[in-house]
């Protein structure tokens, strides 16, 4: 497939993805043919290109947008963090079907605040819309979804994180690296620019398996701040690797799905895609970057 054809596919997938969120959050249930024929698509060609991306049918994927689906994965996919992080997982943790390796840059070069850095970003395409990605020479650094904010907002987001650095744009260094993260084709390294307290809690949350959640109380205990759950809330938000270092797989104890710094819908919509290619087998799809 080329790559006009995947960017094709990723925006019909994009909205298809939206439609269904939104529909289901109205109370609506949608149909094969009502969402086909809002994408323009015959049903049987949308149903098989949406099997084809996702990893199931569209009506199997509703299943996983209802509103218990939180606390159904809280109940029968809780991870248990300090069994992943003794096994290993831990800095290389599996995350779906893909090996990530990552650094920290040091307690010194963060307080610098990216000072001479470089930091190559580009836009490309995903299931959950524009993603904005971030990397150094050593790895990926940032990643955001506009979704559900401005474009230009989640660029300011990121570059005010490291605000001495200098940004280039180029999205051909970068497509290897999102290539291998979104199409589990080989490995991608992450360099994670943080404050110490930060590292370890997203080494933790490196540690959960995708199609699995934890809490953020588990994850305070497992670095051994059992007190600092909000600490930990905050530290969970400033992530700035989404999705590849998963923070949205934490949740309240409720089984409430907590906040989410690109938007709810993202977050759901991120839970209910691992959930269902867990349950497929499937692996996640390449995106591209955009034209």
């Amino acid at each position: 497939m080329n790559d006009q054809s995947q960017s094709y596919h990723y925006r019909v997938i994009a909205r298809a993805l939206a439609e269904i969120d939104a529909m289901q959050a109205g109370g609506q249930a949608p149909t094969l043919d009502g969402l086909a024929a809002r994408m323009g698509m015959s049903p049987a060609h949308f149903q098989r290109t949406f099997s084809q991306w996702v990893g199931v049918s569209p009506k199997r994927y509703q299943q996983y947008l209802t509103l218990d689906h939180a606390r159904h994965l809280l109940a029968e996919r809780h991870s248990v963090l300090e069994a992943s992080l003794a096994s290993g997982l831990s800095g290389t943790g599996r995350l779906h079907d893909l090996f990530i390796k990552w650094e920290a840059m040091t307690p010194g070069e963060f307080a610098r605040g990216g000072e001479g850095l470089t930091i190559y970003w580009g836009w490309f395409e995903s299931p959950f819309g524009p993603a904005l990605v971030m990397g150094t020479d050593r790895g990926i650094c940032g990643m955001g979804f506009a979704a559900e904010q401005d474009e230009a907002e989640v660029m300011a987001d990121l570059i005010r994180r490291w605000p001495r650095a200098d940004f280039v744009e180029d999205p051909i260094m970068l497509r290897p690296w999102v290539l291998d993260a979104f199409g589990a084709t080989g490995t991608a390294p992450l360099y994670l620019i943080g404050a110490p307290f930060q590292i370890k809690v997203w080494e933790a949350l490196l540690a959960v398996p995708s199609g699995h959640v934890t809490t953020y109380s588990d994850i305070a205990r497992v670095i051994g701040h059992p007190a600092a759950v909000r600490a930990v809330g905050t530290a969970v938000g400033r992530n700035p690797v989404s999705f590849l270092i998963p923070c949205h797989r934490a949740l309240r104890k409720s089984g409430a799905l907590g906040g989410y710094h690109w938007g709810l819908p993202v977050k759901r919509a991120m839970l209910a895609w691992e959930a269902a290619r867990a349950d497929a087998g499937g692996a996640a799809p390449v995106p591209v970057p955009q034209t």
